[in-house]
C-alpha cells in the first residue's frame, strides 16, 4: 500500500516534541499541508528546532488543556485529518505533577475530541496513547487491545483514562456513516535521534558521555518494548489512511510495538547504545559506562511491559521492520552525526532509508 498524504489538510498535536516532529518530517516528504499546535520545544537541541521544520508549516503554539485555544485553531486550519501527541510523556515527572499530567493527558484529550466533534472538516483522527495504559500484571505475554485499562502511576493511569474518553466519544458522537472516524494507537518505548527528555534512556546515555560521567541507571534488569521512532510512526500514517478509506474496519484501538527480539532489558539497551557510540564517537571511545543505582525506596514502574500485535500484523497489514541492532544503530548515527550535519537532511535521510526497507519487506 501507498502512502498518500499528498495536498492533504493535516494536524499534528504535540508537533514540537520528539515523535510529532519526526511525523512532521515524514508528512512533509509525503506532500501533506501541515499545522501543528502545541507548546514551545523544551531545548534548542530538539529535533523540532535543529531541523526547522516549524518553518515549513502552519505553526501555533497553544496548551491543549485551554479548549478554547484548541477550538479557534481547529477552526481556523479545518483540517481533513488529526495526529494528537501532545502528552505530559514522561513516569517519573507524573509522580512529582499528577495534577498537570491528568490535565494534559485526560481532560486535554477531552478538548482534542471536542474539537473534533465541532469542526466539520475532520474525516479521521488518531490519537496516540501508550503501552502503559494496560493493567499491567507483570505477565509474561503481551496485552492485547480488548484488555482492561489501568495504570499504577499518574502518568500510565491518565493514559488509560483517556483511552477510555475515547471510547466513549466514539460511541457517543462518532458512531454515524458520516461521523469522522477516530482510532487510538498504543505504542512502546520508543528511541531514535533528537530526543533530548529527561528521564530517557537514549537521552541520558548521551549526556552521560557528553559530561563524561558514568550512567546511572535505576532498573537495569526492566524489559521494555523497544522500538525506532519511525517504526510506530509509519503504523500511524497507515492507519490514518485506512481511516479515510474504510472507517467502519478501523475507527478502535490499535498496539504498535516491536517484535520478540525487540523485547530486551534496559541494561541491553545501554551497553549496545555504548558500543555503537564507542565506534562512532571519539568522546566515547575510553567513557565508563553505566553503573546500577536502583533503591527500594525509588517511584513504582513495571518491571516487564509487552504489547500483542497481531491486530496490526494481520488486519492492518502494519508490521515492524528492523531488528534491535538497526534501532540502535539508526539511533546512534542521527547523534554522531547531528552536529556537522544538516538535521533537515539527515532526518529526510533516515525517513527514505526506513521507506527502502518497508520496500523490502513488501509492506507499502
Amino acid at each position: 500500500m501507498n502512502l498518500n498524504f499528498r495536498d492533504r489538510r493535516v494536524l499534528i498535536t504535540g508537533h514540537t516534541g520528539f515523535k510529532g516532529a519526526w511525523l512532521s518530517l515524514w508528512l512533509e516528504r509525503l506532500g501533506a499541508r501541515l499545522s501543528g499546535l502545541a507548546l514551545e520545544p523544551r531545548t534548542e537541541r530538539d529535533v523540532f528546532v535543529l531541523s526547522g521544520i516549524g518553518q515549513r508549516i502552519h505553526d501555533h503554539r497553544a496548551d491543549i488543556r485551554d479548549l478554547g485555544a484548541v477550538l479557534s485553531i481547529f477552526a481556523q486550519e479545518q483540517p481533513e485529518i488529526v495526529f494528537h501527541l501532545a502528552a505530559q510523556p514522561l513516569v517519573l515527572p507524573s509522580y512529582e505533577d499528577p495534577v498537570g499530567t491528568f490535565a494534559t493527558n485526560t481532560q486535554g484529550t477531552v478538548h482534542i475530541l471536542e474539537a473534533i466533534r465541532r469542526t466539520p472538516s475532520v474525516r479521521a483522527a488518531v490519537l496516540v496513547t501508550t503501552d502503559k495504559c494496560y493493567e499491567n500484571r507483570e505477565w509474561v505475554y503481551g496485552y492485547r487491545e480488548v484488555d482492561p485499562m489501568g495504570g499504577y502511576d499518574p502518568y500510565s493511569a491518565s493514559k488509560g483514562a483517556a483511552e477510555l474518553v475515547i471510547a466513549a466519544y466514539r460511541r457517543s458522537y462518532f458512531c454515524q456513516p458520516d461521523s469522522p472516524a477516530v482510532a487510538s494507537a498504543r505504542a512502546g518505548n520508543v528511541i531514535g535521534g533528537g530526543d533530548w527528555a529527561e528521564h530517557r534512556l537514549v537521552p541520558d546515555v548521551v549526556r552521560a558521555i557528553e559530561s563524561s560521567q558514568p550512567l546511572n541507571i535505576r532498573s537495569p534488569q526492566a524489559v521494555r518494548p523497544w522500538q525506532h521512532v519511525l517504526e510506530p510512526l509509519g503504523g500511524y500514517l497507515l492507519l490514518a489512511q485506512q481511516l479515510l478509506e474504510a472507517p467502519e474496519h478501523y475507527a478502535e484501538a490499535w498496539n504498535f510495538g516491536p517484535l520478540p527480539h525487540s523485547l530486551q532489558p534496559v541494561r541491553a539497551v545501554c551497553e549496545a547504545l555504548f558500543e555503537q557510540f564507542r565506534q562512532r564517537c571519539p568522546d566515547a571511545q575510553h567513557h565508563s559506562g553505566w553503573r546500577d543505582v536502583s533503591s527500594p525506596d525509588q517511584p513504582h514502574e513495571a518491571a516487564l511491559l509487552m504489547l500483542d500485535i497481531s491486530k496490526a500484523i494481520h488486519r492492518l497489514h502494519w508490521q515492524p521492520v528492523l531488528t534491535f541492532d538497526e534501532t540502535i544503530a539508526l539511533t546512534a548515527d542521527w547523534y554522531a552525526r547531528y552536529r556537522t550535519e544538516p538535521v533537515w537532511a539527515l532526518c529526510h535521510e533516515q525517513i527514505r532509508w526506513y521507506e527502502q526497507k518497508w520496500r523490502e519487506c513488501r509492506r507499502w
